[in-house]
């Protein structure tokens, strides 16, 4: 799962919305859209909240059947880290660095476009029938968004018991448990799963920090946070706890405050509107020294027009 970004979720050369808050529960509905045939809940970016951290884009799909399958066919991408988080089902993601590499629950795909990159993805044949997930962008700061492509599998990653509940560090560290995955500005990404009680979270006040529930209902104050909103913490806080009645699985997003203005527009995370045109016309034109080819039997998709 990766993109697009459209109008409705942030026009490049808009200004900058949402900028970080003290501590605070803002719930904001996900808007929900189509990618590949697969309906998402896209809860960042929103008009109201570009950003938390460097978290700039989360996808939240399923759980649904799989037939007909995921098929994202090859597409470029610039400027960006995408992490791919699955709960049940299983995807395979090839891309222009000759990487083939499936994905299955508990375990995390990072990809590093930097100047430019090419993937696509597709549920594999004769796999189990339902997909559930969440695709997430990460923008990457202007020391390495010019770099070179690159991609990690993590097969394994470090799980702590807090409370009532079982947590997976995606990225960064939290409660002492840190994770091997690439990370280029201080974040943090972690799954909370619990059969029901309450979570103690110990946060790093010079974060903001948000929540996306997959599964459930859990309780943050008086709110009462469900699949298909972003609930934005805010920052300066060193400490929340929250509540679940019964079964939930939610990813708690956090970083320092992205400090660069970035602009975002189709599959590309830039600085500019020009950057954004240069990157979708050196797609269009086949530029392979830039994004590569993908060994992939999927039809390449093009990029949109540029916007008026």
């Amino acid at each position: 799962m990766s993109g697009p970004v459209a109008a409705e979720d942030a026009r490049p050369g808009e200004a900058d919305c949402g900028q970080p808050d003290e501590p605070e529960v803002e719930v904001t509905p996900s808007r929900h859209a189509d990618v590949g045939g697969v309906a998402v809940r896209r809860a960042l970016p929103r008009r109201t909240r570009r950003t938390v951290g460097a978290w700039c884009f989360a996808d939240h799909f399923g759980p649904a059947p799989a037939p007909p399958g995921m098929a994202i066919g090859p597409h470029p991408h610039t400027g960006l880290h995408t992490v791919t988080w699955l709960v049940e089902g299983v995807l395979l993601h090839r891309d222009s660095l000759g990487s083939e590499q499936p994905i299955r629950p508990g375990q995390l795909n990072l990809m590093t476009a930097g100047h430019g990159v090419a993937h696509a993805e597709e549920t594999p044949g004769r796999e189990p029938s339902r997909q559930h997930g969440i695709q997430l962008w990460v923008a990457q700061p202007e020391g390495t968004r010019h770099g070179p492509p690159a991609f990690e599998h993590h097969a394994e990653l470090p799980v702590v018991g807090l409370g009532a509940a079982r947590i997976t560090v995606l990225v960064g560290a939290l409660a002492g448990a840190a994770s091997p995955a690439r990370a280029d500005t201080a974040l943090l990404g972690a799954e909370i799963a619990t059969g029901g009680g309450t979570v103690p979270l110990p946060l790093d006040p010079a974060f903001e920090h948000a929540l996306v529930v997959l599964d459930g209902t859990l309780a943050v104050g008086d709110s009462a946070v469900r699949p298909g909103a972003l609930a934005y913490l805010g920052r300066g806080r060193e400490a929340v706890d929250l509540t679940a009645a019964g079964p939930v699985r939610a990813l708690l997003l956090g970083g320092e405050p992205f400090a660069e203005r970035i602009v975002m527009g189709w599959n590309f995370v830039a600085r500019s509107r020009e950057e954004i045109d240069r990157a979708a016309a050196d797609w269009n034109a086949g530029d392979e020294e830039r994004f590569g080819p993908v060994a992939s039997a999927l039809a390449r998709i093009p990029a949109p027009p540029p916007r008026p």
